[in-house]
């Protein structure tokens, strides 16, 4: 199969970025990323989450981080919705685009939502008939595609059940996310080839977490399958609270540099998103995840 012409970036640095950070970052540095970010050329931006403090305190106060971006014609300006007080709340917000989450694996299910995977997605369904009559498009995550901190390995066969409930119910793209970053580039393929089955490829997202320093590999692996959506977080910034040693997300600035590479067209500029990322570890106090980053930063 060639190469995708062009591929679509969804930066999810200030949600999945930033919820497992420790200190409390200020609306204002939120809204600042987001506003950089969209300043770069990147048309979707995952935005904050509408989900209780109590569980995730840094998604507190999204609701005015949505308040206070520079909403720019052409860019999405997305949410995570769990459940139906989250929709409500994206809603008064002026939220274009939720996504929602189910888990591969019921022990992940179990430790990250407290119900199994059938009783989670079970619960999406009046959510989405509510964001169908809000005229708002529904984004499906599954997470643990390539391996689970506590059940080990993933029957693709099992995701592809998940990733076809998603679409059935509405979902108009199912992102496969790496949530423990142990995923190869040869699992990543023989994935696809099985989700591809129940989902068309066109509708599908690559999600990769680089704790094994194999998520550019996987991004590679997944073009080569005819995926063109990525999500990836500005300087690498993430990891998960339920998934021990989970580090972040794949850098946006790496994946970008690797498309730049292969000539696929994404209309992101480099040097804004490096600012971009280089601005908000200095406001977290901690060193950039990108590797293409920290290289030009050293060069500047």
């Amino acid at each position: 199969m060639s190469l995708p012409h062009s591929v679509r970036l969804v930066e999810v640095g200030p949600r999945d970025g930033l919820q497992n950070e420790k200190q409390p970052i200020s609306v204002a540095d939120k809204v600042r990323l987001t506003d950089d970010l969209t300043a770069a050329g990147l048309s979707y931006v995952e935005v904050g989450s509408f989900v209780s403090p109590k569980w995730v305190p840094q998604m507190a106060g999204s609701a005015e981080v949505f308040a206070g971006i520079q909403r720019k014609p052409g860019v999405t300006y997305a949410a995570l919705a769990p459940n139906m007080r989250g929709l409500e709340a994206a809603l008064e917000a002026r939220v274009e685009e939720v996504a929602v989450f189910a888990a591969a694996s019921e022990a992940f299910s179990q430790k990250n939502i407290n119900c199994s995977i059938a009783e989670s997605l079970e619960r999406f369904v009046p959510l989405m008939e509510a964001a169908k009559a809000a005229n708002v498009r529904v984004r499906g995550y599954v997470s643990c595609v390539l391996g689970c901190p506590y059940d080990g390995e993933v029957d693709a066969a099992q995701v592809a059940s998940v990733a076809r409930e998603l679409y059935a119910m509405g979902c108009y793209e199912v992102s496969l996310g790496d949530t423990i970053g142990t995923g190869t580039a040869g699992q990543t393929r023989h994935l696809i080839n099985v989700v591809g089955r129940e989902v068309p490829r066109h509708l599908l997202a690559g999600h990769f977490h680089d704790t094994y320093g194999q998520a550019l590999a996987n991004v590679y692996a997944s073009l080569l399958e005819g995926i063109a959506v990525f999500d990836s977080s500005v300087a690498g910034l993430g990891g998960c609270p339920y998934a021990k040693g989970a580090t972040g997300n794949v850098a946006t600035e790496d994946v970008l540099y690797l498309l730049q590479g292969l000539g696929i067209e994404t209309g992101v500029d480099m040097d804004k998103l490096i600012d971009a990322g280089a601005r908000i570890c200095e406001v977290l106090g901690k060193a950039n995840g990108s590797r293409v980053a920290r290289a030009r930063l050293a060069n500047r």
